[in-house]
C-alpha cells in the first residue's frame, strides 16, 4: 500500500513537472504536428517488453496486428534479447526504451546494464536494482543515473533497435530534478524523444498551489527541451472484471480533450510464470485481451479516434522544424 501511494505521488509529480509553455492557451501538440485540431489522437502504448516472455508474446502480437501503436523495452531484463530479435524482423514498429532503474518484484530481479562498480548507488544490498523509487532517489546520484540510461540506450542500439522514444519505468526519472535533467539531456543528445507532457501556465499555477514541487528552475530547464511532447498521459485503469475494465477504458477515452494522448498498459499472456512474478497478472492478461477485442476496435471507430506513434510524431516534427 505504501508503494502504491508513493507511485501515485510520483506519477502526479511526473505529470506536473512538464510545464514550459508561457502562453495561457497554446496549440495542442496534435494541432502543432498537423492533426485536426478537434481530434483525439491516441498512442496505445505497451510497457515492460523484455520483462518476461509473457510480455514479449502479448506485445509483439498486438503490434504486429496494428492493434496498438507503440511499445517500450526494458534493457536490463531477462527477455530483452528475445524481443530485440523480434524487432529486427519488424523494424518499422515504434519500439522505444523503458529506461529501468528499479527491480520491483519480490523474487524476479535484475541489475544495471552498466558496470556495477560505476553505479553502486543504483544497487541494493541484495545486488539488484532497488525495489522502490525512493531507494533510487536516496542512494543514486544523477551522474550514476545518466551513466545507466546511456548504457541502456547503447545496449539497445547495439542489439539492432532504433529507439522510437524513451520513457521511464515506475516514473523514476521524474523523482528528482537531477534525474529529470539527465533524462532530457540524453534524449536531446541522441535525438530520441522522451515522454514529456505539455501543460499551460494555468495548470502549473493550480498544482503549485496544491504544494507540488514545480520549481522555476525546472520550468526554465524544460523550456529548452527541443523535441515533441504529449498533450496528455494516462495509464489504463484497473477493473474488478474484464467488462468493468473495458468500461473504465471507454470512459477514459470519452473524457479526453483533443490533442495527442498516450495511454500505457502492460499486456501479458497468462501463465504460471507470470503469476509467480506479479500479483497484477490478471490486469495484464485483460490488457492483452482488451486491445484485440472487436468491441474495443469498434469503439475507436465510433468515437472517430485517430492514432499515431512516436516515430510518426518525430517525422511530423522534422517536417515542421
Amino acid at each position: 500500500m505504501l508503494l502504491h501511494k508513493l507511485m501515485i505521488i510520483l506519477l502526479a509529480t511526473c505529470v506536473l513537472f512538464f510545464a514550459c509553455e508561457k502562453n495561457d492557451n497554446p496549440k495542442a501538440w496534435g494541432e502543432k504536428l498537423g492533426f485536426p485540431k478537434d481530434k483525439k489522437v491516441l498512442i496505445l502504448h505497451a510497457d515492460d517488453m523484455g520483462m518476461c516472455a509473457e510480455a514479449n508474446e502479448a506485445g509483439s502480437l498486438l503490434l504486429a496486428k496494428d492493434q496498438i501503436q507503440s511499445a517500450s523495452i526494458m534493457a536490463p531484463c531477462p527477455g530483452f534479447e528475445k524481443f530485440a530479435e523480434w524487432y529486427k524482423n519488424n523494424p518499422n514498429e515504434d519500439v522505444g526504451l523503458h529506461l529501468t532503474l528499479t527491480s520491483e518484484w519480490k523474487e524476479y530481479r535484475w541489475g544495471p546494464v552498466s558496470n556495477p562498480d560505476e553505479v553502486s548507488g543504483l544497487i541494493d544490498p541484495e545486488g539488484f536494482m532497488w525495489h522502490e523509487v525512493p531507494g533510487v532517489v536516496q542512494n543514486a546520484t544523477a551522474e550514476e543515473v545518466e551513466k545507466e540510461i546511456r548504457a541502456q540506450i547503447d545496449k539497445a542500439i547495439s542489439a539492432g533497435i532504433k529507439p522510437g522514444h524513451i520513457d521511464t519505468h515506475m516514473g523514476t526519472l521524474y523523482a528528482s530534478l537531477g534525474f529529470t535533467k539527465a533524462y532530457l539531456k540524453v534524449a536531446m543528445e541522441y535525438n530520441i524523444p522522451a515522454m514529456v507532457i505539455e501543460f499551460t501556465k494555468d495548470v502549473v499555477e493550480k498544482f503549485q498551489g496544491q504544494g507540488y514541487p514545480i520549481t522555476k528552475e525546472l520550468i526554465e530547464f524544460i523550456s529548452n527541451y527541443t523535441l515533441p511532447k504529449l498533450d496528455a498521459f494516462y495509464a489504463a485503469l484497473n477493473g474488478s472484471s474484464y467488462q468493468e475494465k473495458k468500461q473504465n477504458f471507454f470512459k477514459l477515452v470519452r473524457s479526453l480533450k483533443p490533442g495527442i494522448t498516450e495511454i500505457i498498459f502492460h499486456p501479458s499472456v497468462e501463465s504460471d510464470n507470470l503469476k509467480s512474478i506479479t500479483n497484477s497478472w490478471q490486469q495484464r492478461v485483460w490488457e492483452a485481451q482488451m486491445f484485440s477485442d472487436p468491441e474495443v476496435i469498434q469503439f475507436f471507430k465510433d468515437e472517430g479516434v485517430l492514432f499515431t506513434n512516436w516515430k510518426e510524431m518525430m517525422e511530423r516534427f522534422r517536417e515542421r522544424s
